[in-house]
């Protein structure tokens, strides 16, 4: 960053504050970022973060306190007085219609009338030039979530911004992906773009970021220079307390297969989508199986076929405890004890409207006995909803609230104790801590590994390589619908995942789907 002083902050607030009904999500909050400044955002799920930033990005009004463009008093009423101004922004929920394409869906959020064979040729060239592949004409709605939110990032590069607010943009990138995206940010802030940068990844914060403002409870509680604090430390003031690091299970309790995937493959029911080749594993009792993968690989088909919403053609290719489960479907799946937390929570993993006690409700029905005589129970559905809430600390007003009332991270964390506290005896789970803080993130791969302990099966998918081996006894990877052979994660290093991810080294290669076969 270019270190001498400027006359004015690219970007200055004073006194924000925003009241919504029960919750002071922003109380008094001031911030400043400087031009060609990479500036972290940090709090817990729930501090205030989104908040800020949608008052930034005019999406919402705060109700008191002041904003600054380079020293001048600004009402940013709009979304599109905040693009007019050179203001970019990538949501952690993504702004895209789900039945148009990729280039219209980014043609709508640039200014004017587009030539859309040159938008698209665009496109291309940008999301080649950052390693995030992209066609123009895909449909969103046959987009895995990392895609969706690859969208996001080219349509704010190609707006050629002033300030980007990028809100958990390596979540579904490979190591090797995410040291490019950063090299591609420490260009755009060399030549002066401000960088207003949120992440739960507290290691990129310090190699990326020259300062972090932290926020707790909706309010400011410090600033410091990331490079000289831990990600500990950096954790710590995030919320206020001492860090737990997750203690890892016994590995030594292992049981019996439980789970086992032989010989599977599957034609995606999408044009776009990647067929599943000769997809082999096990998961014992007691096991956390890890599969890790860039968005697109086949991770959704995979999970789709796990969880019953697509058949497999043979139902012997599918096995729980010894039993075909292939051409099982989801209700029945659930009756012989697996649970699944899908990687979109919105939609999939919960429906937006409903309050938390009916989206408790929906997975939960029969294993907590939450039926009486065909009619729900109000009274044991409302103190499940409550138990999630307790246990797995979501943050919310109450359980009465809808879902699309929390920030995606609390939400996270009520759809996965929704899950866990079902007990299974296999639990499929995608992207467990998506968008979650490090406090919550610790909380849940404890919660996981006390699972496994307890005997469950776990089979877990996510891009996030910290996580996998943090939680993981083994690890595959799946790359172009293929799946490498599994290995203890003491016999990989992230740089070889990374690789294997990518595609290279041999994942997936006929050699190794033979050797498991």
């Amino acid at each position: 960053m270019d270190t001498k002083d400027t006359e004015h902050p690219r970007l200055e607030l004073k006194g924000i504050t925003k009241q919504y009904p029960g919750v002071l999500a922003n109380d008094d909050i001031d911030l400043k970022i400087l031009s060609g400044e990479i500036h972290a955002l940090l709090g817990e799920n729930g501090a205030g973060k989104s908040t800020l930033v949608k008052a930034i990005y005019g999406v919402l009004k705060a109700d008191s306190g002041e904003i600054f463009w380079n020293g001048t008093p600004t009402n940013i009423a709009s979304p599109h007085a905040a693009r007019s101004l050179g203001i970019g922004m990538i949501f952690q929920h993504f702004s895209l219609f789900e039945a148009m394409t990729v280039a219209e869906n980014i043609a709508l959020g640039m200014p004017g009338r587009q030539n859309m064979a040159e938008l698209a040729k665009n496109i291309i060239e940008v999301s080649e030039n950052y390693g995030l592949p992209l066609h123009p004409d895909r449909y969103v709605h046959t987009l895995s979530v990392g895609e969706k939110q690859r969208i996001e990032i080219v349509r704010c590069l190609l707006q050629n911004p002033k300030l980007l607010i990028m809100d958990e943009p390596t979540s579904v990138l490979t190591p090797q992906e995410a040291d490019k995206l950063f090299e591609t940010l420490r260009r755009l802030s060399a030549e002066g773009v401000s960088i207003l940068y949120i992440s739960h990844k507290l290691d990129e914060i310090k190699a990326l970021c020259h300062k972090a403002t932290i926020l707790r409870g909706g309010r400011y509680i410090a600033e410091c220079d990331p490079t000289k604090e831990t990600a500990k430390s950096l954790a710590e003031m995030m919320i206020g307390t001492n860090l737990t690091t997750p203690r890892h299970q016994d590995t030594s309790k292992r049981g019996p297969v439980r789970l086992k995937v032989h010989n599977l493959s599957l034609d995606s029911t999408d044009q776009f989508g990647v067929d599943l080749n000769l997809i082999n594993f096990d998961v014992k009792c007691g096991e956390i199986l890890g599969i890790a993968g860039v968005a697109g690989n086949g991770q959704v088909e995979l999970l789709e076929v796990l969880s019953g919403e697509q058949l497999s053609t043979d139902e012997a290719h599918i096995l729980l405890e010894g039993q075909p489960i292939g051409k099982l479907g989801p209700v029945d799946r659930r009756k012989n004890g697996i649970a699944f937390v899908p990687e979109d929570r919105l939609g999939h993993g919960s429906v937006p409207e409903m309050s938390l006690v009916n989206n408790a409700f929906l997975s939960a029905y029969r294993t907590k006995n939450l039926l009486d005589k065909g009619l729900i129970n109000n009274n044991k559905t409302t103190d499940f909803a409550k138990e999630i809430v307790e246990k797995f600390d979501v943050r919310t007003s109450g359980v009465s609230h809808a879902a699309s009332s929390l920030s995606g991270g609390n939400l996270q964390k009520f759809i996965v104790g929704r899950e866990m506290l079902q007990d299974p005896k296999l639990i499929i789970i995608a992207h467990p801590t998506w968008g979650v803080d490090a406090g919550a993130a610790a909380d849940i791969h404890q919660a996981i590994i006390d699972l496994a302990e307890k005997g469950a099966s776990v089979l877990v998918v996510s891009q996030d390589l910290d996580e996998l081996f943090a939680i993981s006894n083994r690890i595959a990877v799946i790359a172009e619908g293929r799946l490498s052979v599994s290995r203890d994660i003491h016999e990989f290093t992230i740089e070889q995942i990374g690789l294997l991810m990518g595609g290279t080294s041999g994942s997936g290669s006929e050699k190794e789907v033979q050797s498991v076969a």
